[in-house]
This record gives C-alpha cells, sequence and structure tokens, in this order.
C-alpha cells in the first residue's frame, strides 16, 4: 500500500563531482545510469557473456559481476577480452582479490560490513587504503556499498539502531577517502524498507552534498510489490533531485534479468515526464523479503523456492508478518534475523530461524511445509 502525494515537480539535480567509471560518467548533473548484476556463476563464462549482452542490449549501463575466488577472476578476464560493457566487480570479503581484478573492470563495490572477514589482524583503514591504492592505480571508480543486511558489526557495537549504524559507518568510510585524497567513489546505502532508503539518503544528501549517490531498495522480492518498494523509494528521492546510479533488485528466473533494467529506466521516464510522485510506504498484510537474483545465489531453485513460499503463504496474505527468503550468505544472515520467519537457503537446504533464532535446517520441501506451519501460528 502506497501514500502518494500531489507534489510531482522534480527539484534540481544536486549538483554532485563526476564519477568516472571508464566512460561511464555518474553524477555532476549527468543523466542518471541504471545498473544491474549478473545472476550467472562467474565462472561460468559463456551464461555470464550471454547475460551481459541481454543487460547491456536493455540499457544498463554499469554490470556488476562477483568474484570470490582466484577462479572467478580467470574466468573475469577471459569476459573482459569478450565484452565492451563497463563492469563493476562486487568483492565483498574478498578485498584482497583487488589487484587482481582492478586490470578487467571499470568499478568496485566493496561492502565495509565485509571488510572484517578475513586479515583480521589488518585495521579497516589498511583495507580500505589497499582498495584505494588499486583504484587509483587503474583508474577506477568505487563504491562504498552500506546494507541493512550486512552492517559493520564495530559500529553495531557502538550503536542501537541500524539506522544510526548505517550512517556512522558511512561517515567513517567518507573520512578515510578524504584522508587518502580519493574523489572517485559513489555511496549506497540501502534498506529493504523503502522509508528507511528515503531517510537514509536525504540525511546523506544533506551532510555530503558533493557525493554521488547510488539509489537501491534492497531485497525487494519478487514483482509486483518490489516494484511498488521500489517506486516508492526512487521516485521521492529523485524528485528531490537526489540520486546518481540505480539498481532495481528483483528476485527474478535467470532468463527475466533485463527487467531490473526495464524497471529502472521506466521509473526514471517517470519521474522525468512528471508523472512520478513522492510516496509514504506503508506495508499492509504478508511481506515477503527476498533477495535479487545474483551470482551468489547458491542453489538456483532459491528463486523458484521464493515463488513457492509466496504462493504457500496466501492464506496469511492480509496478516502482518515479514518472511524473509534468502539465496546467499551476504545478507541472507542479516536479514533472516530481522524477520519474523527467517529462510537462508544454502545449495541443498534451508536454515530456517524464528524471530532470529535458528529452529533447524530442512530440505526445500520440508522448509515449504514448516513455514506454513509457523506462519498459522503467527
Amino acid at each position: 500500500m502506497q501514500e502518494k502525494s500531489s507534489d510531482n515537480k522534480a527539484k534540481p539535480r544536486k549538483n554532485t563531482w563526476l564519477v568516472k567509471a571508464g566512460e561511464v560518467e555518474i553524477g555532476a548533473g549527468k543523466e542518471v545510469v541504471v545498473q544491474s548484476m549478473c545472476a550467472t556463476h562467474t565462472r561460468d563464462v559463456v551464461a555470464t557473456l550471454e547475460q551481459i549482452k541481454v543487460l547491456q542490449d536493455h540499457g544498463a549501463g554499469l554490470i556488476r559481476v562477483a568474484v570470490d575466488s582466484k577462479v572467478d577472476v580467470e574466468a573475469l578476464a577471459e569476459i573482459r577480452k569478450k565484452t565492451t560493457a563497463a563492469l563493476v566487480v562486487d568483492i565483498q570479503e574478498s578485498f584482497h582479490l583487488v589487484p587482481l581484478v582492478a586490470p578487467y573492470v571499470q568499478k568496485i563495490r566493496y561492502n565495509p560490513g565485509h571488510l572484517h572477514h578475513m586479515q583480521q589482524g589488518t585495521s579497516v583503514e589498511e583495507k580500505v587504503k589497499f582498495i584505494v591504492d588499486e583504484a587509483k592505480k587503474h583508474n577506477l571508480a568505487l563504491r562504498i556499498g552500506i546494507n541493512f543486511g550486512s552492517l559493520d558489526p564495530n559500529q553495531k557495537e557502538l550503536t542501537k539502531k541500524s539506522y544510526d549504524t548505517a550512517l556512522e559507518s558511512v561517515r567513517e568510510h567518507v573520512h578515510l577517502m578524504e584522508k587518502f585524497s580519493f574523489e572517485n567513489y559513489v555511496v549506497s546505502l540501502k534498506s529493504s524498507d523503502p522509508n528507511e532508503v528515503i531517510e537514509l539518503n536525504r540525511c546523506f544528501a544533506e551532510e555530503f552534498p558533493y557525493i554521488p549517490l547510488h539509489l537501491g531498495v534492497t531485497e525487494a522480492g519478487m514483482l509486483p510489490i518490489a516494484e511498488a518498494k521500489t517506486r516508492a523509494a526512487f521516485e521521492t528521492l529523485l524528485l528531490d533531485g537526489i540520486g546518481d546510479t540505480l539498481r532495481v533488485s528483483l528476485t527474478l528466473p535467470y532468463a527475466e534479468k533485463y527487467k531490473e533494467v526495464e524497471v529502472g529506466k521506466q521509473i526514471l521516464a517517470d519521474v522525468y515526464s512528471g508523472k512520478a510522485h513522492r510516496h509514504f510506504y506503508q506495508q499492509s498484510g504478508l511481506n515477503i523479503v527476498s533477495c535479487p537474483s545474483c551470482s551468489r545465489v547458491e542453489n538456483g531453485d532459491f528463486v523458484h523456492f521464493a515463488a513457492r513460499v509466496k504462493e504457500a503463504l496466501a492464506f496469511a496474505k492480509d496478516k502482518n508478518i515479514t518472511v524473509a527468503v534468502m539465496g546467499c550468505r551476504v545478507n541472507g544472515p542479516g536479514e533472516a534475523d530481522n524477520a519474523d520467519i527467517g529462510l537462508w537457503c544454502a545449495a541443498d537446504h534451508v536454515n530456517m530461524k524464528i524471530h532470529s533464532e535458528l529452529i533447524g535446517s530442512f530440505s526445500f520441501d520440508e522448509a515449504l511445509e514448516r513455514v506454513k506451519e509457523e506462519v498459522a501460528k503467527l
């Protein structure tokens, strides 16, 4: 359910600095860049190249792939030989691979919440400097990607609310960028709650008006509700002049991944034609949070499982219950903890949590029956 304001006149864009990811220009009043992410495993070179082409053909200005191992790096080198697309590599905890991937991409995304996983004896500042030094060497753009599903545990110890943790984390990393004299970067502040996305990005844009923002509602879920959530955040922020690049996160089958780009481009068209409105998103009834199909999903059946969960819980569509259906380790545990019922899908089983407490691991079919039982109890 959405409440709309009648004010649909866009304010002038924030005059952010210019960020260059190869030939792609972000910020400084340039056209908003629509992004997407491959749902294929990077090591599958043929499938990944096919998906890059489809996304590129539908208008994706930047296309993200994940790299978690040297096997992925080798595949990325082959992919680079056969595409001209502007590529972003998502490193998560694998920051030590940055020197290996840097020659093949235009942009690197790192998540402050995952820098603590590897080389725990090395400080966050040293790790960020390591990334920045490589970005300078190869003329790469960076994205500091803050996500409610994987917040920095060190910051979480100092704050009580995820909102405050996210802001403190991004302030720390903006300070590090200033310390290392690096400006070719953007920031993203993502939550699965559209209203939190609006407030976080408004706050950041007020405090750091010169830094370009990448917009996203993470784990928005399945269509059509995922588009409604995304529109609520994107239309409101874009009408306020906030946002320089965006990614629509949808739980989709591999063959339909291009819909992320289509939805993003349609939102932009509506904003600049006067058809969009400022929103306050009011969640009513069953809320299924599910992560976008991406290369880190350990079992492709996750997408079909999410659809099965939605269908199985139709009996509770009017109940105010949140069920998270997550497909990988990156934000899976965090989103599962934040939901009434969390289903975190591994390669051959589903870990189930009730109010953040793990109650067991089940096969996909068993998990489907169990979630129906638990939702009925709630």
